[in-house]
């Protein structure tokens, strides 16, 4: 059993040259994640001379992943956020408000006539109608529109609730659709902020719900809360309205069906705009950064079917006028229409700079948030934090191993050193499937790391006591080292294999810097058996077959 295949021999030593090449972009963390950055902007389509020097500064052909910090390590912002799902309740009565009116208006014969009656809860529809005595009949007309909640907790309810108090017809949610519309929302809005956040490239974000109507958003790497508000705060709401005129008199009446709106790009600029938008960022299908004719940055789009023949059909009919482009509530651009613009593809032209048109197409990209939010709580985790930590950290790995090192070389002598190989080897192969994955590295990782050092040398312990007690024996050097190993891998795969189910455990069931603790505690477990039964018998089989010794200590 001494003899072990070139074969077997050439994969273990691929496997440690692998993890070196995956683990080595660790060491030079800062100019790796400035070349990733710069690639992953090229990528979109924006290109300069500054871009191509950062995406210079790593070789394309060496392995480029690194493992992610976490919050506590490096810093970044921390909010959490609250869902004002009561706008969505008012923005249902807002939308239901012309059906109820028409379904009225229907039977105006019997009710008479229907007016809105405004102010008042924003998540109630008031409606009066003329005709006191007919109160009943409009009940019953209103309730006629109720559909049933589209939840599995439904339970069959409508999703209104309709009472009347005189001549007025209230209309409210039902509490199973409220429910429903609020599990819904934040569901949406948690999507949405996931996905701005997540490309506009920051790494390993926290995101998720917390309670029944919050989101708690955790950033590494940002330098302030204030940066992640910008990309999450900003509702993106794009529409493509016809424009009436153009004044600088932001008190000007813009008339019935109409609104005023300021210019984005031109100081004391208003333009008085019908307020039925042409189409909708809700049809948009895809917006990338670009730069127009003249080399400015721009953001191409591209509408749906229904959105591309809506607006295919106005350019159409209305070619020397002009159209303004809204993003919430300021008009952007409003250039003249030229021709015909057929297939729903157009561009946003503006003083935008690289960046603002890279952020504005993940905007546009993401969706409107369903709902607005109210930001309840806000850190800002300095990067000092993180350094203290991760020098606190590498203190006690260095210490942790150097007593590790020590142990190993003064009980077992060129085993103990041949253990100390093998747990370097360890490390590397760690911080490389880390890489690999992705993962992030918190604190509690850290942690687990530490850990692991201690417990990969326990496999080399049991290996290295079976080969004394064999030698005991009056066995050879060979046969002792043979059975030694043979001995102790039912030990070994004993204890790792119960450490491992631990590790899983507590990633299945923990969160958040649990889970960072067990997944460096699994990897860990795993890399130090790898490095225990193949690297160190390697090393010592190689060592035997050079120097061929009588007797060994051990």
């Amino acid at each position: 059993m001494m003899h072990i295949p070139t074969w077997r021999r050439a994969l273990i030593w691929l496997v440690c040259l692998g993890g070196l090449l995956f683990a080595l972009p660790n060491l030079f963390y800062d100019r790796v994640e400035r070349s990733n950055d710069a690639r992953a902007v090229i990528e979109t389509g924006l290109s300069d001379a500054e871009l191509q020097a950062e995406a210079g500064l790593w070789p394309e052909w060496l392995p480029s992943g690194l493992v992610n910090l976490g919050l506590d390590l490096r810093g970044g912002a921390h909010l959490l956020a609250e869902v004002q799902v009561e706008e969505v309740y008012a923005a249902r009565m807002e939308a239901m408000w012309p059906e109820v009116r028409d379904a009225l208006a229907a039977q105006r014969d019997k009710v008479g006539f229907v007016t809105r009656e405004e102010g008042g809860d924003p998540s109630e529809l008031r409606v009066r109608i003329s005709e006191a005595s007919e109160a009943a009949t409009a009940l019953e007309i209103v309730r006629g529109l109720a559909t049933p909640v589209a939840s599995l907790t439904g339970g069959g309810a409508n999703d209104i609730d309709v009472r009347a108090e005189g001549p007025e017809i209230i209309v409210t949610l039902s509490e199973a659709e409220r429910a429903a519309t609020d599990d819904r929302t934040i569901r949406q809005a948690l999507e949405i902020v996931r996905r701005r956040i997540d490309e506009v490239g920051t790494r390993e974000p926290t995101i998720q719900r917390q309670g029944e109507d919050r989101i708690l958003i955790e950033v590494p790497g940002v330098g302030s809360a204030e940066e992640v508000k910008e990309i999450i705060g900003t509702t993106a709401q794009l529409t493509f309205q016809p424009v009436v005129s153009r004044t600088s008199d932001a008190n000007e009446n813009p008339g019935p069906n109409n609104e005023i709106l300021p210019s984005l790009d031109e100081q004391g600029v208003y333009y008085i705009l019908e307020r039925n938008p042409v189409v909708t960022g809700e049809e948009l299908v895809d917006a990338q950064p670009a730069f127009d004719q003249n080399g400015r940055p721009a953001v191409n789009f591209r509408f749906n079917p229904t959105g591309a023949r809506a607006f295919g059909d106005y350019t159409a009919e209305n070619i020397g006028s002009p159209f303004a482009i809204v993003l919430d509530e300021e008009v952007i651009s409003a250039p003249v229409i030229q021709s015909h613009i057929p297939g729903g593809s157009g561009i946003i032209t503006g003083n935008f700079t690289v960046e603002e048109s890279t952020q504005l197409a993940v905007l546009l990209r993401a969706g409107a948030l369903p709902a607005g939010l109210e930001f309840l709580e806000e850190r800002t985790i300095g990067p000092e934090l993180g350094a203290d930590s991760i020098e606190a950290g590498k203190l006690a790995a260095m210490v942790g191993a150097l007593a590790v090192i020590v142990f190993m070389i003064l009980t077992y002598g060129l085993f103990g050193v041949f253990a100390t190989v093998a747990l370097t080897i360890n490390m590397i192969l760690i911080f490389a499937v880390l890489s690999i994955l992705g993962a992030t590295l918190t604190l509690p990782g850290i942690a687990g790391i530490v850990l692991t050092m201690g417990m990969a040398v326990d496999a080399n312990v049991l290996v290295y006591e079976r080969i004394r007690e064999e030698l005991k024996t009056a066995r050879g050097p060979a046969r002792a080292i043979d059975l030694g190993y043979e001995k102790a891998l039912s030990a070994i795969l004993d204890g790792n294999v119960t450490t491992l189910i631990t590790a899983l455990i507590l990633f299945l069931v923990g969160s958040g810097p649990v889970r960072g603790f067990a997944v460096t505690l699994g990897l860990g477990i795993l890399t130090s058996v790898f490095t225990a039964i193949f690297v160190t018998r390697l090393l010592i089989v190689m060592w035997f077959e050079r120097r061929r010794p009588k007797t060994i200590e051990v």
